[in-house]
């Protein structure tokens, strides 16, 4: 399995500005200044070739929170021979302590797939695909919105997440669609 990981936020749950429908001559408008109702950093891995994706929700974009998602990713996908982990140059995703949960991992043997790290360059975060998921994940539900409380925005990414994953569980489609076919070796 290969799985592209990344942070979505920090970002504060208060009115969001963006497109919307609106009357005629009664224009919407958005304090500049506004309380916030919490703030999220949602931290995810979307599979590839199944296009299903693994969250929660972290208190901080580190290390720990990246140990966090490779224990949770072993232990979902034990049956595997491997997996393999991409992700954006971020200086949390290339530290000693996350190097050595991967060779920790890799040291017991069968019971475990092995783990493997794909990093992508520096400024190419084009290349990671669950980008492109979490853009979606914006526009749909982020943008435009005023969610009461930390808990309501909570339930309407979990219920996006687990939509979108049901959606193509029904109707199986590879993620990243652009990079599928030029491999250099049979895939």
């Amino acid at each position: 399995k290969f799985f592209s990981i990344d942070e979505y936020g920090p970002f504060a749950i208060k009115i969001q500005g963006g497109r919307s429908l609106v009357p005629i001559g009664h224009p919407r408008t958005v304090p500049q200044h506004q309380r916030s109702k919490g703030t999220l950093i949602v931290t995810a891995a979307l599979e590839l070739s199944t296009n299903q994706i693994t969250h929660f929700y972290s208190p901080a974009k580190n290390t720990s929170e990246m140990v966090k998602l490779l224990h949770k990713l072993v232990d979902i996908y034990a049956d595997q021979e491997c997996i393999y982990f991409s992700w954006d140059a971020a200086s949390w995703h290339g530290s000693k302590a996350l190097y050595a949960s991967v060779q920790e991992i890799n040291m017991k043997g069968t019971a475990y797939p092995q783990v493997k790290l794909v990093p992508l360059p520096s400024c190419a975060q084009f290349l990671n695909v669950i980008e492109s998921v979490f853009s979606g994940m914006a526009k749909a539900i982020i943008h435009n919105s005023d969610f009461p409380s930390l808990e309501a925005a909570l339930g309407a990414i979990d219920k996006y997440i687990a939509d979108r994953n049901e959606q193509f569980r029904r109707h199986p489609r590879r993620a990243g669609q652009k990079i599928w076919g030029d491999e250099r070796v049979p895939s």
